[in-house]
């Protein structure tokens, strides 16, 4: 489950908990809305502490060499410049 999902988990749950007064025999919607933000909010939490991991940057221990650029040409090597 992506953030989005974890956002949209959060918005359900407090939709059904604050926004609606439906009565279901045997569902307690007030609950039921409550479970969902405490779902969405682990996994925000779990999202954001995976990708605060991700982001971390090792140098590579040997250099990296561009051999796709032409060589350098100063003016004077080629014959033409005087």
């Amino acid at each position: 489950m992506g953030l989005g999902g974890c956002i949209l988990l959060i918005a359900v749950g407090a939709i059904l908990t604050f926004a609606t007064d439906w009565d279901m025999q045997g569902v307690n919607l007030d609950l039921v809305g409550v479970i969902f933000m405490i779902v969405g909010l682990i996994g925000v939490a779990t999202f954001s502490s995976i990708a605060r991991r991700r982001r971390v940057v090792v140098p590579p221990a040997t250099p990296v060499v561009d051999d796709t650029r032409p060589p350098h040409r100063d003016g004077y090597s080629d014959g033409y410049g005087v």
